[in-house]
């Protein structure tokens, strides 16, 4: 009993040492993130601007051809590595899923150089989802440098995100919630431990060196009246509604760059140039880059509805394009802005009403709906009120407001979310809000490799003589070419007097196979919608010849395995 009292404490000592390290470079990426990012953003708009600036209207068209020469600028980088494309969020969740969190050094460096010039020329996007991807990265860096175990690895990646979330907004309780929430859907375990020394690590050093790292600034006097709570909670109705409507024009315009003929290059170009027009009208405004000087604008009740009503529209469009078009950044802060301009909307039109309401107030709560709706992560955004107000104050009506928002555009994107829906366009099918045990799992890793099969040409009497010899109660039909063409088993076998017919004549039922790219997750639904005992595995739908099969028992196997890989004990 003492030699086991002994590895377990060892256990516990590797992971808190490493979750702290995870924390410390997760810190450190988000401080290099944030030092070029201003870099850029200084030599974009200060040095760079008054050399091309030329006025037509009153408008300064130099605007437009900032975020187009960032564009060309990333465009080689993007061109070598696709994956630093976007937010970075659903390659953390790719990785911790299929990789056993494992994530090349190289795209966090490539990350951090894209994301700093997109965000500094003035695409619309944000630093946060990038920092997290950045911190995940330089942790898988430590996990694969020391050869840690696959658990660990995961563990890390983890903590890497949270660390990077943490530091960006000086918010380490919703750090670490969000990297539960968006990779461990919301489960909670003895996990949280090493993600909170990690998120509270890299917290310290952002703050060490950067002083206030959230850039959001927040008014003092937020309060609210019983009778209000009704109203935030249909706030965050239709903020849900509104979120889900962004994430599926944002995979609209996405889906329509990637099916035409253009070139990286030309999209960008595209994109730099709608983001330039959008921003050009409104510069300080909060349209180009992250967008924190336009929140603190409408926080403060400073900007007239039209105009808010007038940059949310405008906000949507530039990062939709940036987006799209294949610019690296984050979709976190471009929604805290819009559910930011929209609560405060909100609150302007109700204090029509109600004389007494404080559209502050519904500001604050919009934004932790909005993203709530966007990222399906509530909790994170609840606890993240919490840790930018500094209080309790604006806890209710900010978990009413993000629940129902959560719920709203839960409905609308059927249990996705935007982090989810890139990866769905890859196929790899996974749903928010359950814990994730058979989609960490992948067919190719558990199935049978050299399974026993018959031909379609074999007579019923064989079948019969496999069963009986083998214990196996179905089996794959394939033809001279190894190609699938259905499954016999007992089933089948009893149904048929005649046990001298050819297999390939007796087989009609419908049934389904498997590729080894799939989750055991998605293997277990076809197993049960089909009503079989196995799945052929195939090599991809378009080569349908047979490499494996996997059973139920095989998947039931893998999920026992899989829990003791995903949490702690």
């Amino acid at each position: 009993m003492e030699w086991k009292t002994r590895k377990y404490a060892k256990k516990w000592a590797v992971i808190l040492i490493f979750s702290f390290m995870a924390g410390l470079v997760g810190g450190i990426g988000a401080v290099m993130f944030r030092l070029m990012i201003e870099f850029f953003h200084t030599f974009f708009f200060s040095t760079l601007l008054p050399h091309i600036s030329f006025y037509i209207g009153g408008f300064n068209l130099g605007y437009i051809i900032l975020p187009v020469i960032g564009g060309v600028l990333i465009a080689p980088l993007i061109m070598y590595a696709p994956n630093i494309r976007g937010n970075g969020v659903p390659e953390v969740i790719e990785a911790f899923i299929f990789r056993d969190g494992t994530i090349h050094s190289k795209f966090a460096i490539l990350k951090i150089i894209a994301t700093s010039v997109a965000i500094g020329s003035g695409a619309s996007l944000g630093r946060e989802g990038p920092t997290g991807f950045i911190g995940a990265s330089l942790s898988s860096i430590i996990s694969q440098f020391f050869n840690l175990p696959k658990e660990i690895k995961k563990l890390l990646t983890a903590c890497g995100l949270a660390a990077g979330i943490a530091g960006t907004f000086n918010a380490p309780c919703a750090g670490a919630l969000f990297a539960l929430e968006v990779l461990y859907m919301g489960a909670f375990s003895l996990n949280l431990v090493p993600i909170f020394i990690a998120s509270i690590t890299g917290n310290a050093v952002t703050l060490a060196v950067l002083g206030s790292v959230s850039g959001i600034e927040i008014p003092k006097s937020l309060g609210y009246t019983g009778v209000e709570l009704p109203f935030f909670f249909l706030m965050g109705v239709f903020s849900g509604i509104l979120a889900a409507l962004f994430v599926k024009l944002l995979y609209f315009v996405t889906d329509k760059f990637e099916s035409s003929d253009f070139p990286l290059t030309l999209r960008l170009l595209i994109g730099g140039t709608i983001v330039g027009i959008s921003g050009m009208l409104f510069p300080k405004y909060g349209i180009f880059g992250i967008g924190y000087e336009g929140m603190r604008l409408a926080m403060f009740g400073l900007l007239p509805i039209h105009l808010l009503i007038l940059l949310i529209f405008l906000k949507v469009i530039a990062t939709v394009f940036s987006i799209a078009s294949g610019y690296s950044g984050g979709i976190f802060a471009p929604s805290l802005y819009i559910g930011t301009l929209f609560g405060a909307v909100f609150g302007m039109v109700l204090r029509l009403f109600l004389p007494w309401v404080n559209p502050s107030s519904y500001a604050l709560a919009g934004m932790a709906a909005f993203f709530s709706g966007v990222a399906q992560a509530p909790i994170n955004q609840i606890l993240m009120v919490a840790e930018l107000t500094k209080n309790y104050t604006m806890i209710p009506p900010a978990m009413l407001s993000s629940v129902a928002g959560f719920l709203s555009a839960r409905v609308l994107l059927k249990g996705s979310s935007v982090y989810t829906l890139k990866l769905e366009r890859r196929g790899i099918k996974i749903k928010t809000g359950k814990p994730l045990i058979l989609e960490t799992i992948s067919v190719g890793d558990i199935m049978t490799r050299e399974p026993v099969f018959v031909y379609s040409s074999d007579l019923l009497f064989r079948v019969e003589k496999l069963i009986s010899e083998t214990g196996h109660d179905c089996f794959p039909v394939v033809d001279e070419k190894m190609r699938v063409v259905g499954i016999v088993g007992v089933r089948d076998l009893i149904t048929c007097p005649d046990k001298s017919m050819s297999v390939g004549k007796f087989i009609q039922r419908p049934y389904a196979v498997a590729y080894p790219t799939e989750t055991a997750q998605q293997a277990l639904e076809k197993l049960i919608s089909f009503n079989q005992n196995l799945l052929p595995v195939v090599e991809s739908p378009k080569r349908n010849r047979l490499i494996g099969v996997i059973t139920k028992r095989d998947i039931y196997r893998a999920y026992y395995r899989g829990l003791e890989g995903m949490y702690l004990e």
